[in-house]
């Protein structure tokens, strides 16, 4: 009899090895930037594939997220090699009652010695959701895109309003997938409690935001590729704001008229334009 619990688990890991390695095809994972996670409401077995365990303490309280499990990178670790070896870059944490605490599970493969710096925001934009929603799988993504996070250095583009229409006019894919637009936190520090609350508030409305001057995260219900093609339909949208502006801004993009008619003939509901 197949192990179903097995097959399952498989299934997630192989998601986060795609979504890590077209991250770093895009430019949006250097080195060891970015992370990754998702949120199972049903927690899985994963003693045969994680099985060495510890208790750790959570610095960002998620009592929401109580009786589930996270599927999260480890700090240091690049995306692009969760792939080839998904046992040695990623954790998964059962969040004990109360989410002050949790169970890690780790491989003996492992190559790192704790969850992802970034495991604050992701907590807190996962029990915000999680609370929500009665979905059973949710998925975060920090990464650092060159466009983006390039934009985001320049003032006009620190405006909401502004940013998301001057990225979602490129193509119509960018109204159809983030038709909220993008939001934009302020520069915090990383890892902070702070940044914790504004991308949990932002990400109430948006399905990716700026971190400004540092990278962006994006979430997902169901599916952690989803959450990985937003980044990407969001990147390339930057990319043709920046060749436009490289050339002395010569093109308009796609006009507000046009744009409402392709949300209006998809029946997608957008606030951009």
């Amino acid at each position: 009899m197949a192990d179903h619990t097995a097959l399952e688990l498989d299934t997630i890991l192989y998601h986060l090895g795609q979504a890590g390695s077209r991250l770093a095809e895009i430019g949006a994972a250097e080195g060891a930037a970015g992370n990754i996670s998702v949120c199972l409401r049903q927690p899985l077995d994963v003693g045969a594939q994680f099985p060495q365990t510890q208790e750790i303490e959570l610095h960002h309280a998620a009592p929401e997220l109580a009786g589930m499990m996270l599927v999260v990178s480890g700090s240091g670790r690049r995306l692009r090699e969760i792939a080839e070896s998904p046992l040695g870059n990623l954790a998964c944490v059962l969040i004990h009652p109360g989410g002050r605490r949790g169970k890690m599970h780790t491989s003996p493969q492992r190559q790192f010695q704790r969850v992802t710096s970034e495991f604050n925001s992701h907590l807190g934009v996962h029990a915000d959701r999680m609370r929500l929603t009665d979905i059973p799988l949710h998925a975060v993504i920090h990464a650092q895109p060159v466009h983006l996070t390039h934009l985001s250095h320049l003032e006009e583009y620190q405006d909401e309003k502004t940013l998301s229409r001057r990225l979602l006019r490129w193509q119509p894919e960018a109204i159809l997938n983030m038709p909220e637009g993008i939001g934009v936190v302020p520069f915090l520090l990383p890892g902070s409690a702070q940044l914790v609350v504004e991308t949990k508030l932002s990400l109430r409305t948006h399905r990716i935001v700026i971190w400004a001057r540092h990278g962006v995260m994006a979430r997902a219900d169901h599916s952690i590729l989803r959450a990985s093609d937003l980044i990407e339909y969001a990147e390339t949208a930057a990319h043709y704001e920046t060749l436009n502006r490289l050339a002395d801004s010569p093109g308009g993009g796609l006009s507000p008229e046009e744009i409402r008619e392709i949300a209006k003939s998809w029946n997608v509901t957008q606030s951009v334009f």
